[in-house]
C-alpha cells in the first residue's frame, strides 16, 4: 500500500489510515503504536479528566516521534480545560467530535493545528467546511459507539460527501480490514478511520473481556440503543435489553439518562462487565478474529489492501 493524498500530506503519515480515539480503549499505548507502525494514533479524551489527558500526552511523546492527535468530544463540561491541555503540550492534530467545531475552532488554529471534525450527513460536512475544519470524518452507523441519528451508511455516505466537499474525507464505520480501506477509498475517501478492529488489539487499553468479546462476536451481536439520548451502537447484553425496554416502555429523557448512569461505558469497556457494562462495538465485530499487536495488524492490512487491489485490476 503507497498511498499519497491529502490526508497522508496533512498529518505527515506512511498510510491513511487513523485510529478511532475511542473512550477507555484509546490511550497512549494504543496511540504511539498507531503511528509507529506508519498511521496516525489518537489519544481518546473522551475518558479523560484534563490531568491524565497531560499524562497521556507526554507517555505518547515519549514513545513515538511520528505525528499523533488527541479525539476531543465538544459535549464535555470540561471541553475548555481538554482544549487548553491539548494546545499547552503541542498536540498540532485534533479530532472533534458530538458538537459544533466552529466555537472552538480558533484557538486550535491560532496554536496551528490541523483540525478535523466527525460527521454523519452532508450537512454537518458543509458546516465543518465552512468553520475552517481541514478535513472531516464521515462516519457511517455501522460504526460502534455514539452514531447520527439519520442512520446513513458509510457506502452512502462516503460518496455523497466527496461530492458535496473540498476538503478531505476521511470514512469510518464498517471498516476493518485492507478490503475495506481498498473499498473506502474507491468511494472517494482520502482516508480512513477504524475503531472495532484496533480495540481487540494488545495495545488497547480495554478489558480483556471486552476484547474476547469482539473476537466471539457473530455478526448480528450489535443494536443501536438509546435513540433519545444520543444513539449508541453496543453488544447486546442485559443493560441494552433494558435501554430497548424502557424507550418502548415510554421512558423520558431524564428517566433514560439514569438508567443509563455515568459510568457504563468504564463497566463495560474498562471494567470488562459483559451483561450491565455499555459494551460499545461496531457491526464490523463479525468479521474480527483475534488480537493481534497493532504492527501485526497493519502489516496484515496492508498485503490485503494490496491482494484485494491485484483482484479488482
Amino acid at each position: 500500500m503507497k498511498i499519497e493524498n491529502r490526508i497522508t500530506s496533512l498529518f505527515d503519515i506512511k498510510y491513511p489510515v487513523i485510529q478511532g480515539g475511542m473512550v477507555w480503549v484509546s490511550g497512549w499505548k494504543l496511540a504511539s503504536a498507531v503511528s509507529n507502525a506508519g498511521g496516525l494514533g489518537l489519544i481518546g479524551a473522551g475518558s479523560m479528566k484534563p490531568e491524565l489527558l497531560k499524562e497521556h500526552i507526554t507517555k505518547c511523546k515519549a514513545a513515538t516521534d511520528k505525528p499523533f492527535g488527541v479525539n476531543l468530544p465538544l459535549l464535555r463540561g470540561d471541553i475548555a480545560d481538554l482544549l487548553a491541555v491539548t494546545i499547552d503540550e503541542g498536540v498540532k492534530i485534533v479530532f472533534t467530535s458530538a458538537g459544533h467545531p466552529g466555537r472552538h475552532i480558533e484557538p486550535l488554529k491560532k496554536a496551528g493545528c490541523s483540525v478535523v471534525h466527525v460527521v454523519s450527513n452532508v450537512k454537518q460536512g458543509l458546516k465543518s467546511q465552512t468553520v475552517g475544519c481541514d478535513a472531516v470524518v464521515g462516519e457511517g452507523f455501522e460504526a460502534g459507539g455514539h452514531n447520527g441519528p439519520d442512520e446513513i451508511t458509510t457506502l452512502c455516505l462516503t460518496p455523497q460527501l466527496k461530492d458535496a466537499l473540498d476538503i478531505p474525507v476521511i470514512a469510518a464505520g464498517g471498516i476493518g480490514d485492507g478490503r475495506a480501506i481498498l473499498a473506502a477509498m474507491a468511494l472517494g475517501a482520502e482516508g480512513v478511520q477504524i475503531g472495532t478492529r484496533f480495540a481487540a488489539t494488545v495495545e488497547s487499553s480495554a478489558h480483556e473481556i471486552y476484547k474476547q468479546k469482539i473476537v466471539d462476536a457473530a455478526d448480528n451481536e450489535t443494536v443501536l440503543v438509546m435513540k433519545q439520548l444520543g444513539m449508541a451502537r453496543l453488544f447486546k447484553n442485559e443493560f441494552s435489553n433494558d435501554a430497548i425496554l424502557a424507550e418502548y416502555s415510554g421512558m423520558d429523557k431524564e428517566e433514560l439518562r439514569e438508567l443509563l448512569g455515568s459510568k457504563r461505558e468504564r463497566l463495560g469497556i474498562f471494567e470488562g462487565d459483559a451483561e450491565q457494562g455499555m459494551m460499545e462495538a461496531g457491526q464490523v465485530s463479525g468479521l474480527i478474529k483475534d488480537i493481534p499487536t497493532v504492527k501485526d495488524l497493519f502489516e496484515r492490512m496492508i498485503k490485503e489492501y494490496d491482494d484485494a487491489l491485484n483482484s479488482v485490476q
